[in-house]
């Protein structure tokens, strides 16, 4: 298989951003009554947006997240990430190098998307080729986004490599029939237990340094 199209989630695999987002959703979750851990959270909430979030929210826990929250925490986390975020180490050099035509596909809303790429100095390497999840009707797990992707950048399911830091979004690409890379390089993938959940979910490969992937891509035609 040798890939046409790479689609890169954002968090967590372009970016250094799910320690950021993910404690200022269990700060703000703590707010409204609900106590959850950082590990906890990532478990249940790695790779998904925030509707889908807070629809678990809701399920799990019986408490409906109020918007003024909601919007709170989406300005304290641009700011956040305006002071703080940081690219994946390695990141900048290996688009440098990677042939296959690229673009984003993410569970966060394009805003977001689209700050997160130009404070860590990435916009340039995707704009204007960068989806997001509200753009289709159901989020990951489902393969709508990365399908969406896909025929917006005219390439077939089969000849898509997918590169994602979660479960749910290594299980939407293979839902979508493509082939899909697990990423345990963002500071929040600690531990072996990380790398075996994306293997589960069907990731072909699990790969923790950015600069390799080149490598593992051509090795996929050989």
């Amino acid at each position: 298989m040798t890939p046409r199209l790479v689609i890169f989630d954002c968090d967590g695999v372009l970016v250094d951003s799910e320690p950021l987002a993910l404690g200022l959703l269990v700060d703000s979750l703590d707010g409204i009554g609900i106590k959850i851990d950082l590990a906890d959270a990532q478990r249940r909430f790695l790779g998904r947006s925030l509707t889908a979030v807070c629809e678990m929210i809701r399920e799990d826990f019986g408490v409906s997240v109020p918007e003024d929250t909601l919007s709170h925490m989406r300005t304290e986390l641009n700011d956040l990430f305006r002071r703080e975020l940081k690219p994946i180490e390695g990141v900048a050099a290996m688009l440098g190098r990677l042939e296959p035509a690229r673009c984003v596909a993410s569970s966060s809303q394009p805003d977001r998307i689209r700050l997160s790429l130009r404070v860590t100095g990435l916009l340039d390497h995707f704009k204007p080729n960068i989806f997001s999840a509200t753009m289709v009707k159901r989020g990951k797990p489902a393969p709508d986004l990365f399908l969406f992707a896909a025929s917006r950048m005219g390439v077939a399911p089969e000849a898509v490599l997918v590169i994602e830091d979660s479960p749910a979004g290594i299980v939407a690409a293979r839902r979508a029939g493509m082939h899909a890379f697990g990423f345990t390089g963002g500071s929040h993938a600690f531990g072996a237990e990380h790398g075996q959940g994306l293997r589960k979910a069907g990731a072909h490969l699990i790969f923790s340094s950015m600069g390799s992937l080149p490598d593992h891509i051509n090795s996929l035609s050989d």
